[in-house]
């Protein structure tokens, strides 16, 4: 299944930032600095088992339930 990384990503962002802007900047900031870009990422991108793990990984560590 293409993109679901994608929404995975947009899922820690949306979920950690609770509709506060300033908390879904930072949240996005955390996760380029971690090495995912939401920009780079689309619904068509190749799903890697071992980039969701890390996905999954970085969202308990910011306490977001996937």
């Amino acid at each position: 299944m293409a993109g679901k990384i994608k929404q995975m990503i947009e899922k820690i962002i949306e979920e950690r930032s609770n509709g506060n802007e300033v908390l879904k900047s930072t949240t996005r900031t955390k996760l380029i600095i971690k090495g995912y870009n939401p920009d780079t990422w689309t619904s068509r991108s190749e799903d890697d088992p071992t980039k969701i793990a890390e996905l999954k990984q970085i969202a308990r560590d910011m306490g977001v339930n996937l």
